[in-house]
């Protein structure tokens, strides 16, 4: 969770593993695509910093973050993958549509992850305003896709063993 006393880019506090020979597949919500869109492009970036290589890094595309298990689970279905990067933004707005989007995209990204014994990373941003979303997409408070990506390596380091 980021806030004024963390930011979602540091990671100067941890041990991050290479990501060299890691194959990750992201999956991205096209709904709020310039918020989306900026978590896709931190997660390339910090995959690519981290040793992973643009070859083994495949971006698909899914219309909106109910659909992200699914292009998860498309994703883990390819047994050279080694992780799924889900990355949404679903904003609070005056109906409950924002509590059921959140809750089935948090249990499939669990199922998906359980099923295939590969690592799903939840890379879902749940603010109640867009400017929240944008402070979390790059803006004051770092970016959930760099967070989503050294997480992707870390769970792909830990299951390689």
């Amino acid at each position: 969770m980021s806030s004024a006393l963390k930011n979602l880019s540091d990671f100067n506090h941890t041990t991050i593993p290479n990501g060299a020979g890691m194959r990750i597949g992201i999956v991205v919500a096209e709904w709020n695509i310039e918020v989306t869109g900026a978590l896709r492009d931190g997660a390339i970036k910090t995959l690519l910093d981290n040793g992973v290589i643009e070859n083994d890094i495949i971006v698909k595309y899914v219309p909106g973050s109910f659909e992200l298990t699914f292009g998860a689970q498309l994703l883990c279905e390819d047994k050279s993958i080694d992780c799924a990067i889900c990355l949404g933004c679903v904003i609070q707005g005056e109906t409950r549509h924002f509590d059921f989007i959140c809750d089935a995209v948090a249990q499939g990204v669990t199922n998906v992850s359980l099923k295939y014994n590969k690592p799903v990373i939840f890379g879902l941003l749940t603010p109640n305003t867009l400017q929240q979303a944008q402070d979390r997409a790059g803006g004051k408070h770092g970016n959930k896709g760099d967070e989503a990506a050294i997480t992707a390596i870390k769970m792909v380091s830990l299951k390689k063993g």
